[in-house]
């Protein structure tokens, strides 16, 4: 009974939903709903159920789960296509940064010329053009791939971003115009580089044609020696390619006792038999004779003008003594002491370190030598005391009666390395053959 009252009620709501004309509105508003007439018997209106909600709702869940697959597919597209632009950008900066590199070491190496330098032969670029193909190749296969990509994603209904999508391909095709331009400036110093190899290859061959030649002069000089000490260094032109290096340097010295076997003809002046050089001081220790003047000994560039005569083309055994104690020092020739003096580079000790040439005078450390200056004769038993020797020692050595080899220096054969096609190691006359008197 109840249920068909409200349902004459919900009649007589719709009846009254609008409303008469001219009659103002009270500002209520009511609910309808439309009922069956099939329904209990007692009551000829009862409510009707919702047919269309359950299909609408279950094609919106339909609809909102197929929209958020495709949000996961193109969200996974876009993730991928990213990845494959970064990696494309890192292999275009290899590329660019491999083609400098080239540039560069091509720039180093092969535009200097280097002082008896036995490098390797430079790489040849076809590995690098290879690998920039096999490069190219695959970035043609990743595109082929992103296409494919795509068409699968439209066929699935995922619409691929149309900005991406532009934005890869110019991205692509700037690649490629970059990777071919490379690929030309490659060709063009493979060119370069063939032509830079043939000469490296001719230089290389010259270079081992010229220590062949320097071994066996080294061989055919150094062979007949009856002891270390028993050889000589000659040097017959005056150039500025000839002469000998010690192998071992000097410490810090306080005094030295330099003595040697010299023979020259030269005129005018024997030139540099000895020098010693150091970083910011070449002339640490030299030993020189040019033009017409006397046998000079600097010490720290500082100048002591010493009474000797050996341009005779004779064997003379020659002592320079010299102390930092108010930079005395002492001039032996042939076992007599022929002069002394003082003040010659005072309190200054002899800097460590240097180079020791025998024959031409350092403008630099170990170089730079001027031919007006070279040695022209023959020098044996060079050696270096850290101490003043007694002339009693300087004159037994002159007149053969003993050898005191050099404490700091000695002379051997191993200690002496020959520089210039000319120079020679030979073997020592005995020493009863080169007293002056003989």
């Amino acid at each position: 009974m109840f249920s068909c009252l409200y349902g004459l009620l919900c009649i007589c709501a719709l009846g009254c939903a609008q409303p008469p004309s001219g009659q103002a509105d009270d500002g209520k508003r009511y609910i309808c709903r439309a009922v069956p007439l099939s329904g209990e018997a007692s009551c000829p209106v009862t409510l009707l159920p919702d047919l269309n909600a359950g299909s609408q709702e279950e094609e919106l869940r339909n609809t909102v789960m197929q929209l958020r697959e495709t949000i996961l597919q193109q969200k996974e597209n876009i993730s991928k296509q990213q990845g494959t632009i970064n990696e494309l950008t890192t292999k275009l900066s290899l590329c660019a940064s491999a083609t400098d590199d080239k540039k560069y070491n091509k720039g180093i190496s092969w535009g200097k010329e280097r002082q008896n330098t036995m490098g390797d032969v430079p790489r040849d670029p076809n590995d690098t053009i290879e690998s920039l193909g096999k490069t190219m190749q695959g970035l043609k296969d990743r595109l082929e791939n992103l296409e494919q990509q795509q068409m699968r994603a439209n066929i699935s209904g995922a619409s691929f971003p149309s900005e991406l999508r532009d934005l890869l391909q110019r991205r692509l095709g700037q690649l490629e115009k970059q990777l071919l331009k490379k690929v030309s400036n490659l060709e063009e110093e493979k060119s370069m580089l063939s032509n830079a190899t043939a000469a490296y290859r001719l230089k290389t061959e010259s270079t081992l044609n010229t220590l062949v030649e320097r071994i066996s002069e080294l061989e055919k000089g150094g062979g007949d020696f009856k002891s270390p000490e028993q050889f000589k260094l000659s040097l017959p032109q005056r150039t500025n390619y000839l002469y000998g290096r010690i192998t071992k340097s000097l410490p810090e010295m306080y005094a030295f006792t330099l003595c040697m076997l010299i023979k020259s003809s030269a005129s005018p002046g024997i030139g540099t038999p000895f020098s010693y050089g150091v970083p910011g001081q070449a002339n640490e220790i030299v030993l020189i004779e040019w033009g017409n003047n006397p046998i000079e000994l600097l010490i720290n560039d500082k100048v002591a003008q010493l009474p000797l005569e050996v341009r005779d083309g004779r064997w003379h055994h020659i002592c320079i003594a010299w102390t930092t104690r108010d930079g005395q020092w002492e001039a032996y020739q042939d076992g007599a002491k022929r002069g002394s003096g003082d003040n010659l580079a005072a309190w200054h000790p002899i800097k460590p370190g240097g180079v020791i040439i025998l024959g031409q005078e350092q403008d630099v450390v170990g170089g730079r030598f001027d031919a007006g200056q070279a040695f022209v004769g023959e020098l044996s038993q060079v050696n270096i005391w850290d101490r003043v020797l007694k002339p009693s020692e300087v004159q037994a050595m002159a007149n053969c009666s003993s050898y005191i080899p050099g404490n700091v220096i000695p002379w051997l054969a191993s200690n002496v390395e020959v520089f210039g096609r000319g120079a020679f190691k030979q073997p020592l006359e005995m020493c009863q053959e080169r007293l002056p008197n003989a």
